[in-house]
């Protein structure tokens, strides 16, 4: 009987101990449940005028550049230059061998000689013709009163018939060499004519020979660099042969294509007389306008390099920032502050997000967020009806970015 109540007082003094501990516990403290807030950095706004950059991607172009070609065909006597050479104005860049050039002006001076040397023997002749054809009319009056006297004779039984013929072959005779002598005066204008043509195409002959002569040696016709050499000394060309190409130092320009979206406002700046400029590859740029024809994806246009070209040629391949017409009441912002490209957050009174639907420009230098950098990093430019001076852009890129979200703003917590 004491074994079973030992085990049962041990159960009754547990439940006891159980249930004074459980009366006499202290009360839990409520906890209320609270909102997280976000970490952000925030940039105050500032707003001003500035220029959006695009950018563009084009190759350097030579459009004044000259290309020389063989005025006949030659061997080459001189090229004192070489390919990539700076040379001066008037500096002889290659020579043909007057040998070869000598003989063809000396052929057509020797054609115009000959030409006009007919033109004055059918002069003289015109001259003989018209004195032989005085004395054949003479002869022709004489056969004809012989002939006269001789049919008289005859019909008085006088002469005889073989002489009243005689006579008549006489006539005829000098009746032909007179129709003769008069039909050599009448074609002498057609004559004269066609051997006026004739020398005016000699000329013509002689004085290309003496321009293709001038022209076998090439000088520089400005101060440029050469290019395109495709001839060396001793070589034989053809006529029509390219021999070297030339272009100025200061005559360089980028052709870069334009999308459509941005000429209305690049043709209002030069309508107005401003000339946007672009930067890149250490070279300076002013957009001078566009060409004649436009592609499916936008304009070619036409930058003209500002200053020496030093290490630009044509063929080379360039990247500038183009400074477009600028923009008022805009600011400059990280594009981590950009959901899209069409909205951002600003920071209110409660520190909550508040969204803000803004216009973007594209991307800006470095002078427009007033840090004094030079290059482009991710800012953009903005503008909207929305944005205000001293209003807080929230720049810290949140993925669950959402209107009334709760905010901590860097830099806040330190000065409390």
């Amino acid at each position: 009987m004491r074994r079973l109540l030992i085990p049962v007082l041990f159960l009754v003094l547990g439940a006891a101990a159980f249930l004074g501990l459980r009366a006499t516990r202290p009360e839990p403290a409520e906890v209320a449940p609270q909102e997280r807030s976000w970490r952000v950095e925030t940039l105050s706004v500032a707003l001003s005028s500035h220029a959006p950059l695009l950018p563009l991607y084009g190759e350097i172009v030579a459009p004044e550049a000259v290309t020389f070609t063989a005025p006949l065909p030659a061997r080459i006597a001189e090229r004192p230059v070489r390919d990539g050479q700076r040379v001066a104005e008037d500096q002889l860049l290659v020579a043909l061998d007057e040998a070869d050039v000598a003989p063809v002006v000396a052929r057509a001076e020797a054609r115009v000689n000959d030409l006009e040397a007919q033109i004055e023997a059918e002069r003289v002749r015109q001259e003989s013709d018209r004195t032989a054809l005085a004395r054949e009319r003479e002869l022709l009056g004489n056969a004809r009163r012989r002939l006269e006297r001789v049919r008289s004779l005859s019909e008085r039984n006088l002469a005889s018939a073989s002489s009243l013929d005689d006579a008549r072959d006489a006539l005829a005779q000098a009746r032909v060499t007179v129709d003769a002598r008069e039909g050599a005066l009448a074609g002498y204008p057609a004559r004269l004519a066609q051997l006026e043509a004739g020398l005016a195409e000699a000329r013509a002959g002689l004085d290309e020979a003496r321009r293709d002569a001038e022209r076998s040696r090439v000088e520089a016709p400005f101060a440029g660099i050469v290019s395109g050499v495709a001839v060396a000394p001793g070589e034989r060309v053809g006529e029509g042969a390219e021999l070297l190409s030339i272009y100025p130092r200061d005559g360089l320009e980028l052709r870069a294509q334009v999308p459509s979206a941005y000429l209305d406002e690049l043709q209002v700046a030069l309508d107005d007389g401003r000339h946007p400029h672009a930067v890149g590859e250490r070279a300076r740029f002013r957009l001078e306008g566009f060409v004649g024809e436009s592609a499916p994806g936008g304009t070619e246009a036409i930058l003209r390099l500002e200053g020496m070209p030093r290490a630009l040629r044509p063929g080379s391949l360039v990247d500038v920032m183009l400074r477009r017409p600028p923009v008022a009441d805009s600011l400059a912002v990280p594009a981590s502050a950009l959901y899209g490209d069409e909205v951002l957050y600003l920071r209110d009174e409660d520190d909550r997000m508040r969204r803000l639907r803004i216009e973007r420009h594209g991307p800006v230098a470095g002078d427009a967020r007033g840090d004094g950098a030079a290059t482009n990093d991710g800012w953009v430019l903005v503008s909207g009806a929305g944005l205000a001076d001293g209003q807080e852009v929230i720049v810290t890129h949140l993925p669950n970015a959402a209107e009334g979200l709760k905010l901590q703003v860097v830099g806040d917590e330190e000065d409390e």
